[in-house]
């Protein structure tokens, strides 16, 4: 079986290796001084992003915001994608090595499996980053949402409009580092406001991660039909829930608080009845964008530091309405600070032209 992950990994990265250079976009401004090797040569560049998680908007947009800046700096990408197989991943991450690329963009995972590929990449000087994945290793910078933040924006948005007192649904798959983040939070609000009560708990990443919630949701929602709040800290959770409550016609008793932000989700925020109450989020192709440019940096032995944290914004339903924001579009035009970071962008790197995620 590992040599069948191996052969499919192989085969994954290999397959249009010889394919044309990416050629820069028009900037938004141009670099001030001098770029450093070996961004001096960029077509002689290649990069991997080796993702664990695929499936959603969310990873859609971030897999753009990665594709957008290595095309402004003119290097190579190469994308792999697991699908939630955690030893495929690690496998794709020693494909990733015996190839020589210069750099590894690891997009979440489950850390013990990946430690020994990334400290082989590391051990062949290849750089590498992570994307809320703590690797726990002093050479690979993380790269994050600030999941702490993230999660207590949803939750004092939960507060405000239901008090501190309520029965809850709580969304949540262990081992996954953003979750495990965002779970610390939960458990923090739950000990400091015991009249919230947590009724059911479930969860699966099973694709596709909508659909399998979804019917988790039902599940949990008949059997404690006093849940009024339901905790979804990850898009693709609320969407099942809100799958949930449409299939049950429970959209008028209970709201949802998540988390993650796309074209659907602002849709699904906006239609009559929504239960969807608010979420907090980055934007996903910003976030693509600062995990390149953290990369490159190492390359050109920059330090872009250990913890790179991209801000959220909570953003409600209300505003998407009273702001008539009906797209990422217009979400990044109504909230600037949304729309871009500005995280590890020394000035010698051309930025991607500024455009639709």
């Amino acid at each position: 079986m590992r040599c069948l992950r191996s052969l499919l990994a192989y085969l994954i990265f290999s397959v249009g290796l010889g394919a044309s250079i990416a050629t820069p976009v028009i900037a938004d401004e141009t670099p001030a001084t001098e770029i450093p090797a070996p961004f001096d040569n960029p077509s002689k560049i290649r990069i991997a992003l080796v993702r664990y998680l695929s499936t959603g908007d969310f990873f859609d947009a971030y897999r753009r915001g990665v594709e957008r800046q290595a095309e402004a700096l003119g290097i190579r990408l190469r994308v792999m994608d697991s699908v939630q197989d955690a030893a495929l991943q690690a496998d794709m991450i020693n494909q990733a090595v015996a190839l020589g690329v210069d750099g590894i963009i690891i997009e979440h995972g489950v850390r013990s499996l990946l430690q020994p590929a990334v400290q082989r990449a590391l051990d062949k000087g290849i750089k590498v980053v992570a994307f809320d994945v703590d690797i726990d290793h002093p050479e690979v910078p993380l790269i994050t949402q600030s999941d702490f933040t993230l999660a207590r924006l949803a939750l004092e948005h939960a507060i405000t409009e239901n008090g501190t007192s309520f029965n809850a649904g709580y969304v949540y798959v262990p081992d996954i580092d953003p979750l495990d983040r965002r779970d610390e939070v939960w458990q923090e609000y739950k000990e400091l406001y015991p009249g919230i009560i947590e009724k059911a708990q479930f969860g699966q990443l099973e694709s596709p991660i909508a659909v399998s919630n979804a019917k988790l949701a039902m599940s949990a929602l008949q059997e404690n039909p006093d849940i009024t709040v339901m905790f979804a800290p990850y898009d693709e959770f609320a969407k099942g829930v809100d799958l949930a409550l449409d299939e049950l016609d429970m959209n008028g008793q209970v709201k949802i608080y998540g988390a993650d932000i796309s074209n659907a989700n602002i849709t699904s925020m906006r239609k009559r009845d929504s239960a969807w109450a608010a979420t907090a989020a980055t934007n996903p192709a910003s976030v693509g964008e600062v995990s390149v440019r953290a990369l490159a940096m190492l390359i050109a032995n920059e330090n872009p530091g250990s913890r790179i944290v991209v801000p959220p914004t909570l953003i409600t339903r209300e505003m998407l309405i009273e702001q008539d924001i009906l797209s990422m579009s217009d979400l990044e035009e109504q909230v600037p600070s949304f729309a871009h970071s500005d995280v590890a962008a020394p000035d010698w790197m051309p930025l991607p032209a500024r455009q639709q995620p």
